[in-house]
């Protein structure tokens, strides 16, 4: 950040969360400076916040909140520039491919505009949509009732003329999607076709969209985790401990060392799953059913085993904020052995299916390329990133619950095609798998809460037998979890890559504002590019390899 101090010295000031403060008009070179000069050059996110009934003192009441990586992706640093009566600023997408659907999603909703956008139009709520959800003035009982279907022809023309093409004679235009069994959710992407040849390609999504930030906002820390299940619905506990781990931050306390174990077994499992359904998935797509059982079983495995810890096969809503809502039960690693014979054996038979098959070679290699210099500047990560050769991994490269002290190996492809995004998830399965042997192997005795009644429920006995214990808990549940104000993001290596919470607290027991950094939603915006030039064919499975996740991507 050398050169960013030393231009913007006398320009920028450092608020009490720690982000660098700038003025609007000075963000486009400032980010500049950022990217070539100190080589951060990849943007996380992008958000705002509305300070409309914060308890704070701002210049105005609008901020958009910028959040890089460096090259190395091992420092993070936070720009936040103030919004003044104008409710504009200017777009980075000259800088940042990434920075497209991230600003429309902030016009989207909260309204600020950002000029030289080259198309900045509803993203996540519907083109009819009235208002502007996230804003502290939208009544959160608002609902609206849109029917209108865009033919996004406004999105297409633009990106047809930039490619040379002024008339569309001779194309032909399809929807692949909503409703299409190989859309993975409710995805339309709208094609222009010479012959089965894509010349272009424009995505819309939200069809799956219900509001979960402006719902968190209304809710207690806790009571949030069960809507967090429904986010990555194929890894929900990865979601659980994306958003604790958060909270935890914010709250400045680390969870016993036992809780932090069993997270790691937990949410290890659940990355198998989660690779396990898009290996599966897009296996079929490609027309190998067998595939399907091989990976599919295992996952059924799995799934008993975690509804036999949780409660719930699909949304577990097991991590609380300090700790876990159960510990583990007696059987439990006799259970879990089962289960990793049960994933070995399923992703054996399958590789031996597909490894050396000449069919499936032809159809993922050299299919569906993003090349690594195209994947950072679009803000891709997790197992798609690193199919690029990109070795960027949040427990290796940010570390937490001691993900440093395990052996194991980052999986990394050369090319960044359909090929390589498959291999690089079966080889995470495996490395996933010495990762829960070790922690299992070293869990500790001990808690598996942190022992603070402002924080931790009291345990039943208590609540029943005494008057101190029943109005800890009664406090708990309706007042919730009293968090510092503060402005914070932190992240974890989710199922499908940076999974990240961007939180300001005001100091009561619900969140002032949640941002959900979702890495499908960045892989989604990348996909048009990924498979423009390419076979109609090829779209299915470029799609299939991203691993997109409908109510993460929407939210």
């Amino acid at each position: 950040m050398t050169h960013f101090r030393e231009m913007f010295a006398q320009d920028y000031t450092i608020d009490a969360f720690g982000a660098y403060v700038i003025d609007k008009s000075l963000i486009v070179k400032a980010l500049h400076t950022l990217k070539y000069e100190d080589g951060y050059a990849f943007l996380v996110d992008i958000t705002a916040i509305d300070y409309l009934t914060a308890k704070t003192t701002t210049p105005e009441r609008f901020a958009v909140i910028y959040l890089l990586r460096d090259q190395h992706f091992k420092n993070l640093i936070t720009l936040k520039t103030f919004i003044d009566s104008s409710l504009s600023t200017h777009s980075v997408t000259s800088l940042f491919e990434a920075a497209n659907w991230a600003e429309r999603e902030v016009w989207d909703q909260y309204g600020i505009s950002f000029k030289n956008h080259p198309n900045l139009k509803r993203i996540l709520n519907h083109k009819e949509f009235i208002g502007h959800p996230l804003r502290k003035d939208y009544p959160i009982t608002k609902g609206q009732l849109c029917h209108q279907s865009d033919n996004l022809m406004d999105e297409m023309t633009p990106r047809l003329k930039k490619k040379g093409i002024e008339k569309d004679e001779g194309l032909m235009f399809l929807n692949l999607g909503p409703a299409h069994p190989a859309s993975h959710g409710t995805i339309r992407t709208f094609v222009a076709l010479d012959g089965e040849t894509i010349t272009c390609a424009v995505s819309e999504i939200g069809y799956l969209h219900r509001g979960f930030e402006k719902s968190c906002e209304n809710h207690t820390y806790n009571q949030i985790i069960p809507y967090t299940d429904r986010l990555n619905y194929c890894s929900p506990i990865l979601n659980n401990i994306a958003f604790a781990h958060t909270v935890e931050g914010l709250l400045g306390l680390e969870v016993p060392e036992r809780a932090k174990d069993i997270r790691v077994i937990t949410g290890e499992l659940h990355r198998i799953v989660d690779h396990l359904v898009c290996l599966a998935a897009l296996l079929v797509d490609m027309g190998g059913l067998t595939n399907y059982w091989y990976l599919y079983n295992p996952r059924e495995v799995v799934y008993d085993l975690l509804s036999k810890l949780t409660g719930a096969r699909l949304t577990n809503s097991y991590v609380r904020i300090g700790g876990l809502s159960y510990d583990l039960y007696d059987g439990f690693e006799v259970d879990l052995k089962g289960c990793i014979k049960a994933v070995e054996d399923g992703v054996g038979e399958a590789l031996k299916l597909i490894e050396h098959n000449r069919i499936f070679h032809d159809r993922t290699q050299n299919v569906g390329i993003i090349t690594k210099e195209e994947a950072i500047n679009r803000g891709l990560s997790g197992p798609n990133l690193r199919a690029c050769g990109v070795a960027y991994d949040l427990r290796v490269n940010e570390p937490y619950y001691h993900y440093e002290s395990f052996d194991f190996d980052v999986a990394v492809g050369s090319v960044g095609d359909v090929y390589d995004r498959i291999m690089v998830r079966f080889e995470e399965i495996r490395q996933s798998i010495r990762i829960i042997n070790q922690a299992i192997t070293r869990l500790p005795q001990g808690e598996i809460c942190i022992n603070d009644a402002s924080i931790s429920l009291p345990l039943k006995q208590a609540v029943y037998s005494n008057i101190e214990g029943l109005m800890n808990q009664f406090k708990l549940v309706f007042d919730g979890v009293k968090v510092p104000h503060r402005e914070y993001y932190r992240a974890i290596e989710g199922g499908n890559g940076e999974l990240g919470f961007f939180i300001m607290s005001d100091g009561s027991g619900k969140p002032y504002k949640v941002k959900v950094r979702p890495p499908c939603f960045y892989a989604m915006a990348a996909y048009p590019h990924i498979i423009e030039g390419g076979m109609i064919a090829d779209a299915i499975l470029s799609l299939g390899s991203l691993n997109i996740v409908a109510g993460e991507l929407d939210r």
